[in-house]
């Protein structure tokens, strides 16, 4: 808590879309009165801005950790599903992720993930079961079921699947979706079981026909998928239907600029600025009843100074009337981090990367620029010695992804679009149960990147052809870092940089890297049990001409 103090500026009252000069009384870090006045003033009181939907681990920041940058930035709170640490730890990372954020002036809002495996295709360290769900949506501080990937599921009724939805809504606690490509009578179904949100549209079609379903639309700009631009002139015409999002951001671009980016482009772009803070900050506070000011008597004083005839420039930032920073740094103490982790797998040799020669055509995963959906191609392969090899002149390249949790070979396929012309690169960041994944240009290369991943026990990593080699630990979860927010910037930038130089034509290859694995999104992706057909929802073999189209032990979709 703090003292008493006051902070005059023109106030932007966004509840009732009304901006007049006046000042802030605060007391106890809350909002006592605010009186207008006649003055004229230079600066914005604006409420504080609110991501939405977040993974904070994606940033590779643990959460007091994320919160000194975010704050610099007006984010004074995130709708956070701790999904990704769930994945890795269960229970145990759900509470790291609470315990970790209470340590800093920030209001983190986190989910009880729902779906954790986010899918039985690929191997995971944990799970939470409708009983583990039920425990933490009995907590007042679990404000959601988070994003409900199992879409299929719902649409089949599976018991377990509906059971968490309503045990949601029985406590009164909305549900977050996830429907990428969902349309017609699939998106009715889905929305009449209770989903409310959805941050996965694939077109701007798809979010028009999300919002007359009477869902929120959860604007996305990430780090490697985005439909912003797209998007941007419904901020407009439907900010009451609007909330503004990061979902995934890394730690690079979380230092350049979170949901004041939007705001400041939303600005520039004409759209009325009742309309963008309506879906940066009251929309979110109210649909999932946050406890973060907006701005009015009896409010947490949680307020922005800002600019706004200098791109919506940050000031101050202040939560429950701490100043959490200034003037573009952050005000908030680094706390020491606790590493946690879960990681079993040994190193692998060059031949656990070999792929026999099969029949006919590879099937081959395509990354597609600023998009977590992946497409699908049919390629010949580059045979030699009865292996088939990547073809860097075709942009063919081998990708894997090992098992962390315990010892197993490799799952092995190719991939088009990365265009890496030497080396590998490898990251245990790998939507949604962060095994490792790695692409490269040959065996040996692919093995010393997951190799230096496996001896880090986690982490992001490149190596050239000429033998370089760099790695970032990720020792919490081997999805977060122990270091603060600059180091772990720019170690990343020098990764990225790496595999630029390398090839890498991508604006943020490790980030797209890290949705190769992810089987809940389409068209076709790697799990560490084999290659998954996203629109069939199972198993298919890497060549079309072997007589076994569904590999090994694959389950029914």
């Amino acid at each position: 808590m703090t003292g008493s103090f006051s902070v005059s500026g023109n106030i932007v009252d966004v509840p009732n879309r009304k901006i007049y000069p006046g000042t802030v009384f605060v007391a106890a870090g809350k909002i006592a009165k605010i009186e207008r006045s006649r003055e004229r003033y230079a600066t914005w009181i604006v409420p504080g801005l609110v991501d939405a939907h977040v993974h904070v681990e994606s940033s590779m920041l643990p959460p007091s950790e994320f919160a000194r940058i975010a704050t610099v930035h007006g984010t004074v709170a995130t709708v956070s599903d701790p999904h990704e640490i769930a994945n890795v730890l269960g229970m145990e990372g759900v509470e790291y992720m609470i315990v970790d954020g209470k340590r800093v002036p920030f209001k983190f809002s986190f989910s009880a993930p729902s779906c954790v495996p986010a899918s039985h295709f690929e191997t995971s360290g944990a799970v939470l079961g409708t009983e583990e769900i039920g425990r933490l949506l009995d907590r007042d501080e679990i404000r959601y079921l988070g994003e409900m990937m199992n879409f299929p599921g719902v649409l089949h009724g599976d018991p377990s699947v509906m059971e968490k939805i309503e045990g949601a809504r029985r406590r009164g606690k909305v549900v977050d979706g996830h429907a990428p490509g969902l349309r017609g009578p699939d998106l009715e179904a889905y929305v009449r079981a209770g989903i409310t949100t959805n941050h996965e549209s694939l077109s701007r079609e798809e979010a028009v026909e999300d919002m007359d379903r009477g869902m929120f639309l959860q604007i996305r700009h990430g780090s490697a998928a985005s439909l912003f631009e797209e998007c941007l002139s419904l901020l407009g015409t439907r900010s009451p239907s609007c909330m503004l999002c990061s979902d995934d951001k890394h730690p690079h671009d979380l230092v350049k600029g979170h949901i004041n980016e939007m705001v400041a482009r939303a600005l520039r772009a004409g759209i009325d600025v009742m309309d963008i803070l309506t879906a940066a900050t009251v929309n979110p506070v109210r649909h999932y009843g946050l406890d973060v000011g907006l701005l009015r008597p009896g409010d947490d004083a949680d307020f922005l100074e800002v600019d706004l005839f200098h791109g919506f420039k940050i000031l101050t930032t202040r939560v429950r009337g701490v100043l959490a920073a200034e003037n573009g740094s952050p005000r908030i103490p680094r706390q020491p981090v606790r590493p946690v982790n879960r990681f079993a797998c040994g190193t692998k040799r060059p031949g656990d990367f070999v792929v026999p020669a099969g029949r006919g055509l590879l099937r081959v995963i395509r990354a597609v620029e600023g998009q977590v959906f992946t497409g699908r191609t049919a390629m010949e392969p580059s045979l030699e010695n009865g292996a088939a090899l990547s073809d860097v002149g075709r942009d063919l390249l081998k990708i894997a992804v090992v098992n962390r949790y315990g010892e197993s070979p490799p799952a092995l396929g190719f991939v088009h679009g990365f265009g890496l012309r030497e080396g590998a690169i490898a990251s245990s960041v790998a939507h949604d149960s962060h095994n490792i994944v790695a692409v490269g240009t040959t065996d040996g290369a692919l093995c010393r990147a997951v190799n230096l991943l496996v001896e880090s026990r986690g982490g992001i990593a490149a190596v050239t052809g000429t033998g370089g080699e760099a790695v970032l630990p990720l020792p919490v979860g081997g999805l977060m870092s122990d270091r603060p927010y600059d180091d772990v910037a720019g170690g990343y930038l020098t990764l990225d940089r790496m595999a630029r130089d390398m090839g890498s034509t991508l604006s943020a290859p490790f980030m797209t890297l890290s949705f190769m694995c992810l089987t809940v999104i389409p068209r076709l992706k790697l799990s560490d049990r084999g290659l998954f057909d996203g629109d069939r929802f199972t198993f298919t073999g890497l060549f079309d001409g072997d007589a076994r189209e569904e590999a090994p032990g694959a389950d029914k979709p």
